[in-house]
């Protein structure tokens, strides 16, 4: 008995393991769409945005356009996208640059989705069809300058006043929150943790840009101060009670964010590579010598396994099936290899690394951010341990 087989066709060098043929047609056309977006639209001026700290506010409304504010929420003017196609985006959106994915993750997977999930009616019809068209754009106050990984530790206050709330705190590495409309604001109180949704005109809040930074540049990073801001019960989000609030949202963007690094790593992949077949040394392409392949070789293992694992969960998070562990797993593995191929594509390019002229160190220098926030690789270690032990090992 004998087996028919076909020639196989040669692995192509950036989709070597074939991926792109486990996508149905439509998530194929949002990543071509949002590709074809990155291309026109971000990759000719990012460098500039990130030398001068910089990212227009404008860009806002165009995601918008082509619907990718809140992608994956349905309702209130949002198209109710796959979670698959959610991460393709967020995927596509990084290989441009990290603080425009993160722009469209704080607005959709944060702010958006705090409002989705703990709001009221009234709430959900205020803001979301506006924050869906990017008409009003909303950030999200948890990390504060001395709680970021224990955030039930926050010192922001909400007590009550009559019917209403006041709140005093600080916020800190807030995206968009100079040029948010919106603010969620999250807060303890004599009844626990508590979300808000803080108009940013609310007398006695204010915010300031973080400067000096070299790290997500192109990304508005911002301290909140509410000094004795005064709100309306209506402003509280309803259904939320406790930590599991704010620590919902932030899986959501988590799992964004194991779609994006892929961009990134992507991105450093595809330069090296291309460097590698045109920069001579002693009379050959330097892509011609061993350590080079070898350096090349273990960028595409990780970029091909990270890819396939994004693609998994986000199958399991359609399904329905994901759990918060397999998020932590992801973000972990997948920003953590990112990083470490944005640093070997550095040494491949050699001084041209460091400039602008390439993406390269820009992205290396945003991952470095993308490492500790939305959770450290060391909390979700720890998360991952505490799951496969049975044994929190978080004091």
């Amino acid at each position: 008995m004998t087996i028919a087989t076909r020639r196989a066709a040669p692995p192509d060098a950036v989709d070597f393991l074939g991926i792109d043929a486990l996508l149905s047609d439509e998530e194929r056309l949002i990543r071509d769409t949002v590709r074809g977006f990155v291309r026109e639209r971000v990759l000719p001026d990012v460098a500039t945005w990130f030398e001068e700290g910089y990212l227009p506010r404008e860009l806002g409304r165009e995601l918008g356009k082509l619907g990718l504010l809140g992608m994956h929420l349905s309702g209130y003017d949002c198209p109710g996208a796959s979670a698959v196609a959610y991460g393709i985006a967020c995927l596509e959106l990084e290989a441009g640059d990290a603080g425009v994915r993160s722009f469209a993750s704080v607005q959709g997977s944060l702010a958006m989705y705090a409002i989705y999930r703990w709001g009221s009616e009234e709430q959900k019809r205020e803001y979301l069809p506006r924050m869906a068209r990017g008409e009003a754009i909303g950030c999200f106050g948890l990390t504060e300058p001395d709680f970021g990984s224990n955030p039930a530790g926050m010192r922001t206050f909400a007590r009550r006043d009559g019917s209403d709330w006041i709140l005093n705190g600080t916020k800190m590495w807030i995206t968009n929150g100079s040029i948010a409309d919106v603010a969620i604001v999250w807060a303890n109180s004599d009844d626990g943790i508590v979300g808000f949704a803080v108009p940013t005109n609310t007398k006695g809040f204010s915010a300031s840009n973080i400067h000096r930074k070299i790290s997500l540049r192109a990304s508005i990073t911002s301290e909140l101060v509410l000094q004795d801001v005064r709100l309306p019960e209506s402003a509280r989000l309803p259904l939320a009670n406790g930590l599991g609030g704010p620590l919902a949202c932030l899986n959501e963007a988590r799992f964004g964010i194991i779609w994006g690094a892929m961009g990134s790593a992507r991105t450093c992949y595809e330069t090296a590579l291309e460097y590698s077949k045109t920069r001579v040394q002693f009379d050959r392409p330097i892509g011609g010598f061993q350590l080079t392949q070898e350096k090349l070789a273990n960028m595409l293992l990780e970029l091909g396994k990270g890819t396939l694992l994004a693609l998994h969960l986000g199958r399991k998070k359609d399904e329905g099936t994901l759990h918060s562990s397999q998020v932590s797993f992801g973000k972990l593995n997948n920003v953590r290899e990112a990083l470490a191929i944005a640093r070997e594509a550095r040494t491949i390019l050699g001084a041209n690394g460091v400039t602008l002229e390439y993406p390269v160190i820009r992205h290396m220098n945003n991952l470095e951010s993308v490492l500790t926030y939305e959770g450290t690789s060391e909390v979700h270690t720890l998360v991952i341990g505490a799951q496969i032990t049975g044994i929190p090992a978080f004091t």
